[in-house]
């Protein structure tokens, strides 16, 4: 009977450790990158203790995850990572303030904008097409706009008065 017994080497867990930051260059969630690092440091300790039984190394692979992940989280937490461009990721939250022109009337209160070279479905109140509106909120992957009040808005709007009309837009 040919045995099927396979043999872990110090470099499997270097590869491994390698493979899990690859996936979280692909992935980012943080996760991979510590389970990473704990691949990394066990395949050193094999490498330094060669006779480890396979047991232990999974053990000691899987405690150094949670403990890797825990610490790391704890520290991302109190030390989060400052950005010049926090909204970058957040595609429809760097619209928040910008000034657009209804591409459809708002209808039942749906509508869209065109920004850049996106149509985006908009929430809103009921008003017709080529109306400036300002872009107030995002609401999952649509935008919640309002009527824009300014002297260049000559489109008549039943929401006049709720809105602060002081002209100064994202533009």
């Amino acid at each position: 009977m040919i045995g099927t017994e396979f043999a872990m080497n110090f470099w499997h867990w270097l590869v491994l450790g390698l493979l899990l930051m690859l996936i979280e260059l692909a992935l980012p969630s943080t996760y991979f990158l510590w389970m990473g690092l704990a691949a990394l440091v066990v395949g050193v300790v094999f490498w330094l203790i060669p006779g480890m039984s396979f047991d232990a190394q999974v053990i000691l692979f899987a405690v150094l995850s949670v403990s890797a992940i825990i610490l790391g989280k704890r520290y991302l937490k109190r030390h989060p990572i400052l950005s010049d461009r926090p909204m970058l990721n957040v595609r429809g939250a760097q619209n928040i303030g910008r000034i657009a022109t209804l591409h459809e009337p708002i209808i039942n209160g749906v509508g869209k904008v065109h920004l850049d070279d996106t149509l985006w479905k908009v929430f809103g109140p009921d008003l017709p097409l080529n109306t400036r509106v300002r872009i107030v909120a995002v609401d999952g992957i649509s935008l919640r706009v309002e009527p824009l009040n300014d002297a260049a808005d000559t489109t008549p709007s039943h929401h006049d008065s709720d809105s602060s009309g002081d002209g100064t837009g994202g533009d």
